[in-house]
């Protein structure tokens, strides 16, 4: 296991010909959302064609990589609003590694890029299809602003890591993912 002070700093953009890296990419995909979004990336194929169209050129995608070259985290960033906003999508931390620093490491180097390319804002959707939060399950049309403000965390949501990251709750699609599943939209200044 690693520490944080162990993190490799070596993260390095995805690159279309690799695919080695891309694989591994890939595998991450599945095996991350596995358990709380199984319909993300249900098989190896459906990961590598998302991979493939985050490859294009005016997106970010990125990987961290340890001493042997073996991806332990990637991220992707997608221009909007004329590159001033960028949508984090997606991020994935090998499960084994998850809580020692890497996501974070991911995070900042993604907001780095986008300031080098004039961005002034990254958002996120990140949703809750299995009763994560306080904000499944109930009718959020009922004073949202309230069920925002007292927001809960049942079983390990990443909001809560992303506030860690200076993200903040900026709203709520109800029922985005299905009846009582909403997507929580969070987004941080990087200027």
């Amino acid at each position: 296991m690693l520490s944080t002070d162990q993190l490799p700093n070596r993260i390095i953009n995805l690159l279309s010909d690799d695919t080695a890296h891309i694989q591994q990419a890939a595998q991450l995909l599945v095996d991350g959302f596995a358990e709380h979004s199984p319909g993300a990336w249900p098989t190896l194929e459906d990961a590598l064609k998302d991979i493939n169209e985050l490859l294009a050129e005016d997106y970010i995608c990125r990987v961290m990589l340890d001493e042997k070259a073996n991806v332990l985290g990637w991220i992707g960033g997608l221009p909007e609003y004329d590159g001033l906003v960028w949508e984090l999508h997606p991020m994935v931390v090998r499960v084994d590694l998850q809580g020692h620093g890497i996501g974070r490491a991911l995070v900042a180097d993604l907001e780095a890029q986008v300031k080098l390319r004039g961005g002034l804002t990254i958002m996120l959707g990140t949703d809750d299809e299995d009763g994560m939060t306080s904000l499944s399950n109930v009718n959020l049309y009922d004073n949202l602003p309230e069920k925002i403000a007292s927001i809960r965390n049942f079983k390990s949501h990443p909001y809560e890591f992303y506030q860690k990251c200076g993200f903040s709750i900026i709203g709520v699609i109800p029922d985005a993912n299905g009846r009582g599943k909403p997507d929580i939209l969070m987004a941080k200044q990087v200027y």
